[in-house]
């Protein structure tokens, strides 16, 4: 029989989510220190969580420009945790041996390539534990006995070619030249590393390795080559012979692949997947027997998405499914059939872990804090880390998740930030923060980072309304599917009908509503600002779509856009193609638009800004437009000083336009207001 159960998540004492006597709005500067818990790992006794925090370098204090880092930390319970490794040690692949006396680790040192490192759990200093000669281990797995290590390494180093150069010999051949990675094996436990770890055969390019409990089998996904479109379009399960390296089975999926574990008796694989070639996503829960390689659905057609899985000692399978924009816990029996479900309230449930201990782990986030650990002991989740306890200065504008009817009478779902204080009279400037895929969605849970408005814009008086759109996962395959050969159609009119609904409630107003998104959600901006233009004072768009036609000739996931988007080629309806693209548009762009993008984005090329900057340029001269490029940066900025720098001119842009309501208001400066501090010689 299947139970619900409404669980309270417990939260550490002295961390209060409620607004103080001193509180106030949030700003980019606090965007800037946010941290988040990452990668767990559980003890094989459960007594003690290794975890990573995720931050970026914190610019607006002076600290030199960099990327995320990944700090070791480990828990013991409620409000209990340490550093585990030093400071400038940035980490990935945090596992525990299978003793549980060490918590090994994937670590770049100074000078060398990324090796397998541990660190013994009582004490002690860092060791290297495996590694593979003039090459970096991408990835890695105990055998059940803890003998050896099992690494996935980059393709060796071609000599040749890196002589050819130095003298200048560096032409690339576009999708030709393909670095395969390889398998090795690794004697672990002695007092040395193993100089010479055994090659295994594997099959095309191999991204993901685990092994079952009895050391015979490996469970790879691999695809034919790196190339991202076959990710999405040819990425399949392999069960590999660990003794001879062949492969004695392949899991046939039609669609795309998610999340596999391998159950304790080695029997079974949950296996998230598409159902078929045109599923926009891997989010169906599936049962997969290993001895045969023949799968079934078990949530199939369901309103729901399927995201991390993790098997439990007795054999069952906790899942977490997303139902629109919350998430529920899932306990499956072995057979498939449903044993409990599990309301965990205001968290959003992102990751399970339990090591192959009996207690599990979740990392979860809310509309209050980033992500933080959680400990579940069937019925409840403890919160076990607090790691932004500033937090509790901020004044939060009311969250909630809010349900419209679209003109088509379409139930449409998205989340709701209302300004801090509430609306007032004739509805606050509202900004749409359109979510890329589109096949992804926005939970109520955390929301706000350095491309979403969030609570920064809440502290500022705007109303943020991020609308899962038809296209969008969480509602089941059906409602991902309804975009599809539909480019601009239901799915942005979805946005306008989100808009009027919030006008009818008084909380936003009509002539201050803006939009922005990145990615799909950046062509939903740029369709905004020309072919909607009526609708929007404002417009922010990222690495988006301005040319249907010329965005399949440079994205490098052409297969991807055919299958689960556009459902036809360009060469089959140009004109078609021509008329859902934003320059097409562009007679109608009445909308000042800030346009950014990474110079070196491969998925959607910067071309596609360039295109619609000139167009609008150059045809409408009176409406205001800016093109900003981010050098290094690609899909999304991945540099503290590229995100701090966005979230200024985001937040400047629609102060200048939305607020004020004024379309003719003069640009702002070409350079933001940094606010920094101290200076840094690095």
């Amino acid at each position: 029989m299947t139970r619900k159960l409404l669980a309270a998540a417990t939260l550490l004492a002295g961390v209060s989510i409620t607004a103080t006597a001193h509180a106030r709005p949030m700003t980019p500067e606090d965007v800037a220190k946010l941290e988040s818990v990452g990668a767990v790992a559980v003890s094989p006794d459960g007594t003690r969580v290794a975890y990573t925090t995720s931050s970026l370098p914190d610019v607006t204090e002076g600290e030199a420009n960099g990327s995320f880092s990944q700090q070791l930390k480990m828990a013991y319970g409620p409000d209990n945790a340490r550093d585990f490794l030093p400071d400038d040690m940035s980490v990935s692949g945090v596992q525990f041996s299978p003793d549980g006396r060490m918590v090994s680790f994937l670590w770049t040192k100074e000078d060398e390539d990324r090796a397998v490192w541990g660190i013994p759990v009582d004490g002690g200093a860092q060791v290297k534990l495996a590694a593979v000669k003039d090459t970096g281990v991408r990835s890695y797995a105990w055998a059940p006995d803890g003998s050896t290590i099992y690494l996935l390494a980059s393709a060796a180093p071609d000599k040749d070619r890196k002589a050819e150069a130095k003298k200048g010999f560096n032409a690339i051949v576009y999708e030709e030249e393909a670095q395969l990675n390889r398998l090795f094996s690794a004697q672990a436990g002695g007092e040395e590393i193993d100089a010479e770890p055994k090659a295994i055969t594997i099959p095309g390019y191999v991204t993901s390795f685990d092994l079952t409990p009895d050391n015979r089998y490996g469970v790879i996904q691999s695809q034919p080559t790196p190339q991202i479109d076959d990710t999405y379009t040819s990425s399949r399960v392999n069960i590999l012979d660990l003794a001879n390296g062949k492969v004695v089975r392949e899991v046939e999926t039609p669609g795309k692949l998610g999340d596999v574990e391998i159950s304790p008796d080695g029997t079974q694989l949950s296996m998230v997947a598409g159902i078929d070639v045109n599923d926009p996503a891997a989010t169906t829960l599936h049962l997969v027997d290993v001895a045969s390689g023949s799968f079934r659905a078990l949530n199939q057609g369901a309103a729901e998405a399927t995201g991390d899985t993790e098997w439990m000692t007795d054999g069952r399978l906790a899942a977490i499914i997303d139902k629109g924009a919350d998430t529920i816990l899932r306990i499956y029996n072995a057979d498939g059939s449903m044993a409990q479900e599990v309301d965990p309230g205001e968290l959003i449930l992102t990751s399970l872990e339990n090591g192959g201990s009996d207690r599990m782990f979740v990392r979860a986030d809310s509309p209050r804090h980033p992500s933080e650990l959680f400990a579940f002991d069937g019925a409840s989740f403890t919160r076990w880390t607090s790691h932004n306890p500033w937090l509790a200065e901020i004044d939060f504008g009311k969250q909630r998740a809010y349900t419209y009817t679209a003109r088509d009478g379409q139930q449409v779902e998205g989340v709701l930030i209302e300004p801090v204080g509430g609306a007032p009279r004739g509805g606050a400037p509202l900004i749409m923060n359109v979510h890329g895929g589109p096949e992804a969605h926005d939970s109520n849970g955390w929301q706000t980072a350095y491309s979403k408005p969030g609570q920064v814009a809440a502290g500022q008086g705007y109303a943020v309304f991020l609308p899962n759109y038809r296209g969008s996962t969480g509602y089941g395959t059906a409602f991902s599917k309804a975009h599809q050969n539909d480019y601009a159609g239901k799915e942005f009119n979805d946005i306008v009908d989100a808009k009027r609904a919030l006008v009818e409630e008084g909380i936003a107003d009509p002539d201050r509503t803006g939009i922005t998104g990145g990615s799909y959600g950046g062509y939903a901006s740029a369709w905004a600002a020309t072919a909607l233009s009526e609708e929007y004072a404002a417009a922010v768009m990222f690495v988006g779509i301005s040319n249907q036609i010329s965005k399949f000739g440079t994205t490098d996931i052409p297969m991807e856009m055919y299958n689960v988007h556009a459902r036809k080629w360009p060469w089959e309806d140009w004109q078609g193609m021509l008329e859902v693209s934003p320059i097409y548009h562009v007679d109608k762009a009445e909308t000042p638009i800030l346009i950014m993008h990474g110079a070196e984005d491969t998925r959607v090329a910067p071309s596609q800004s360039y295109e619609l900057y000139r167009n609008i340029k150059v045809r409408k001269p009176d409406t205001p437009v800016r093109l900003v490029l981010y050098p290094g940066e690609g899909h999304g900025n991945s540099r503290a000083a590229s995100r701090y720098d966005y979230n200024l001119r985001m937040m400047e842009w629609f102060d200048t336009y939305l607020k004020t309501g004024d379309r003719d208001a003069a640009l702002p400066g070409p350079r933001p207001d940094l606010q920094i501090d101290g200076d840094s010689d690095d």
